[in-house]
């Protein structure tokens, strides 16, 4: 990683703390409990943090995964992040469109279950993004999904893995996942 990444990666580790990360107790949607919350919504959606992510998730994407032509996930996490990975990949001269899993299929006319799927075509390769991975499966169920509509999943790339056991299951399922920080970047 050039230092600008380094810079990068230590200015949104340095918001996420500021902004996103809270020492608490809290049930997660998996129904575990935790020691800490953290919402990544609260950081990418601040122009730094948009800017931020689409630099440092891009750089990853065209490393380990650079056939990649779009990206995406399940929404609501990973709604920004795709958003700000497709957008600096277009002013980087290599675009990748973003898409949408949804939660549920379309309830009217096309019953669709994932938004952006014409702009990619059949058996396109893609990246799929997450904002926290701690069980993996939101990340597991979108590169269902994905595949399930005919597109080809060369990974998982997140920010935050809670090291909770999520990494283990979308590993297992076939797939490796990158992310850019984990639990211990937050509590040593």
């Amino acid at each position: 990683m050039n230092s600008a990444l380094v810079r990068d990666r230590e200015r949104l580790l340095g918001l996420l703390t500021e902004r996103s990360f809270e020492r608490r107790k809290v049930v997660l949607s998996s129904g575990k409990e935790s020691d800490f919350y953290i919402d990544c919504k609260r950081t990418a959606l601040l122009a730094e943090g948009h800017f931020l992510i689409g630099r440092l998730l891009l750089d990853a994407i065209v490393r380990e995964a650079p056939l990649a032509v779009g990206v995406g996930g399940m929404t609501l996490g990973a709604d920004p992040i795709a958003s700000a990975v497709s957008l600096t990949s277009y002013l980087a001269g290599t675009p990748l469109e973003a898409f949408i899993v949804r939660k549920e299929p379309k309830g009217h006319g096309t019953g669709q279950w994932i938004e952006g799927l014409e702009a990619l075509g059949q058996n396109a390769p893609v990246a799929i993004v997450e904002d926290v991975v701690t069980t993996g499966a939101s990340t597991i169920k979108a590169i269902e999904r994905a595949q399930m509509e005919g597109l080809k999943v060369l990974g998982a790339f997140a920010l935050v893995d809670r090291l909770e056991g999520g990494r283990e299951a979308v590993e297992a399922a076939g797939y490796r996942l990158s992310t850019l920080f984990n639990r211990k970047d937050f509590i040593p």
